[in-house]
């Protein structure tokens, strides 16, 4: 379960950091998430802890969600994670400065493992 809880938590701060909360977002990850995690987890739950983060606190959760995620999945896991976010970030056609810093966090951690 804390897979789909991390997972979550990464895909929305990479989706909101750039101060544009889409709902169609939310829906598409969340779909997402229940296709590659069976475990459901209380979405909803966690989108009232991600609401009320303000965006200073957004680096160190983002962080937090990121070690989290990585010491319950496998390479592919993570390896998904970062095509879908890529996808999801690019998919309006413009990646913010900040969207494009998080990401590199992410895929920096991670990219290790790629190679």
């Amino acid at each position: 379960m804390q897979r789909a809880i991390s997972g979550y938590h990464l895909l929305m701060i990479l989706t909101n950091v750039d101060g544009k909360l889409n709902v169609n977002e939310d829906l598409v990850i969340r779909d997402w998430l229940s296709q590659h995690f069976l475990v459901r987890a209380d979405l909803d739950k966690e989108m009232e802890v991600i609401s009320t983060l303000e965006r200073s606190d957004y680096p160190s959760h983002f962080h937090t969600h990121m070690n989290l995620f990585y010491q319950h999945s496998e390479k592919q896991d993570r390896l998904q994670l970062l095509q879908f976010a890529m996808n999801i970030i690019k998919a309006d056609g413009e990646i913010s400065n900040e969207e494009n810093t998080f990401f590199n966090e992410l895929y920096d951690a991670w990219n290790e493992e790629a190679e």
